[in-house]
């Protein structure tokens, strides 16, 4: 997802109300006018109309659809910044003009005023299909408040804007979030595709979630006035991840890999070496200065074979060629003693290693992540999170997290935010809910959300990868929450260099990590050139 957003530092995303008690702060508590954040929103959008038009809107023409609303009052805004640039601007309004008012009113009145063409609820085909030869077209409809199924003429409305996509090669701008999308959870009453989403003050939880994620275009967050300390003051615990403390660049010249931790992966049975190898990978390619692998006994020669600057060390093993509780003692002796531990991948579901993950999870007492099958074995137990004395991540993906909750994926999907948050808080682990929009969420209710990745890293392996990298970092001393949001950061940003150099259809789990030290000169180089520091400007 391309996101542009000025502000330095942190940035929260917001709720749709949490949106509305920032405007109401904004002008009580600061005394800015309402009508003058309407003015900077609309202008927002209208700069964005001209930056897609390639800088000059003169003779272009562009049909602005606008609500009733204020959305619909930043839409006669942009309208009027447009027509004053030389655009050819048409309105097509939708609502009762007789009930406008406020600041919405104010607009309307000035753009008839200036002679700005105003349609009045077209909703025929002849109307829209001349507005099909347009240059741009400003969705300005509806807003924030847009929620469920969409009374009349707006389903109309939508239906011809979803056309345009089809029939038109107008750029699509969307004021504040495309018409019909959920502010809140990202879901929508009907769909349409626009170029880009230019949103007000601080990103929308529903615009970095999907489905409609996959919708907004190019995101751009616009300063519209509202002061920093407001911006930042608020309830919201929702950020967008973009912030990464990393410092792999800054080795002294006299480290040692003792400097840089060692880690213990813990993962591996018959058939699923391959997850050992890929989370051993991601250990290494994040800077761990020693990782060692524990592995079945009768899978050692084959991950001698596998991996050639990783270790690895044999353990007793169960019938089924798997970590059963005949290795645990070999397996606590190790992990234990070193920086970290990562647990599970490849771990299969014997009853045996289920028993055997169980019990190791509770006698932790380094930092641990737990992954795959080793979470199907807590689905069986969720007490021993809390049982267990060390900082534990877990990493599921959706299906891993329904098991946990014993729910449905659908049910996970639906909320993906607020799912990962409440686990947190309840079991007190940082959750990465991997994913599209990967979730990392802290007990204290402290949630983060990526930006970066790529439909080229749904292919087996790739979790794993982000094991090992989260394990990498935390076997380096960082804490949990630190560890977790670089690790995600950087392995989705992997996941993008390595479709850019193997293409989407084609890239493996093994093509991230082999990009992983490519994301993290990409970040070292942007941290150097920003003050203050931003990781990555999407």
């Amino acid at each position: 997802m391309r996101i542009t957003c000025c502000a330095p530092g942190p940035v929260k995303v917001v709720t749709a109300e949490q949106m509305r008690e920032l405007d109401r702060r904004a002008t009580e508590e600061f005394g800015i006018p309402s009508l003058l954040l309407m003015e900077n929103a609309g202008r927002a959008v209208s700069e964005c109309v001209v930056e897609l038009l390639d800088g000059d809107v003169r003779r272009k023409s562009v049909l602005v659809v606008a609500g009733p609303g204020n959305n619909g009052g930043d839409g006669f805004v942009a309208a009027r910044y447009l027509h004053n640039a030389g655009a050819e601007v048409t309105v097509a309004f939708y609502g009762d003009r007789a009930s406008a008012k406020g600041d919405a009113l104010t607009n309307i009145e000035i753009a008839e005023k200036m002679g700005i063409k105003i349609e009045h609820n077209r909703l025929d085909r002849e109307f829209w299909s001349r507005g099909y030869l347009v240059d741009a077209v400003v969705d300005a409809l509806l807003g924030t408040g847009a929620k469920g199924r969409l009374r009349p003429p707006f389903a109309e409305v939508i239906g011809y804007l979803d056309d345009f996509e089809m029939v038109s090669k107008a750029k699509m701008i969307a004021a504040d979030l495309p018409s019909g999308v959920n502010a809140d959870d990202g879901s929508f009453a009907k769909p349409f595709r626009v170029d880009a989403t230019v949103t007000f003050a601080l990103p929308k939880v529903g615009l970095l979630s999907y489905p409609a994620a996959a919708l907004i275009g190019k995101l751009i967050v616009a300063d519209i006035g509202i002061p920093r300390k407001a911006l930042h003051d608020n309830d919201s615990r929702t950020f967008l991840l973009r912030d990464i403390c990393w410092e792999a660049s800054q080795r002294k010249q006299d480290s040692h890999k003792g400097d840089f931790g060692h880690v213990a992966i813990v993962a591996g049975s018959v058939g699923m070496t391959g997850a050992a190898t890929l989370a051993a990978m991601g250990a290494l390619r994040i800077g761990t200065g020693l990782v060692t692998c524990l592995v079945p006994e009768s899978l050692n020669d084959i991950m001698e074979v596998k991996l050639t600057e990783a270790m690895t060390i044999p353990v007793h093993q169960g019938n089924a060629r798997a970590f059963g509780l005949a290795s645990l003692d070999k397996v606590l002796e190790y992990a234990n003693k070193w920086d970290a531990a990562v647990i599970g991948p490849g771990f299969g579901r014997d009853e045996d290693t289920i028993e055997f993950a169980l019990e190791l999870i509770k006698r932790l007492e380094k930092p641990a992540i737990i992954d795959a099958d080793a979470l199907y074995a807590v689905s069986r137990d969720l007490s021993v999170l809390k049982k267990c004395k060390a900082q534990l991540v877990i990493t599921p993906h959706p299906g891993e997290m329904a098991t946990l909750l014993g729910t449905t994926v659908e049910e996970v999907q639906s909320n993906r935010l607020e799912v990962a948050r409440s686990f947190a808080k309840q079991h007190g682990v940082t959750v990465v809910l991997k994913g599209a929009g990967t979730v990392i969420a802290e007990p204290d209710g402290t949630a983060y959300i990526n930006t970066t990745g790529s439909p080229g890293m749904a292919t087996g392996g790739t979790g794993d990868v982000l094991s090992g990298m989260i394990g990498g970092l935390l076997a380096q001393r960082n804490e949990p929450e630190a560890a977790a949001k670089a690790a995600v950061y950087l392995h989705g940003l992997a996941g993008e260099i390595a479709a850019k150099r193997q293409g989407e259809a084609s890239m493996i789990a093994s093509d991230v990590a082999d990009s992983i030290g490519a994301a993290i000169q990409e970040v070292c180089n942007l941290l150097q050139r920003s003050d203050p520091p931003l990781a990555h400007e999407r």
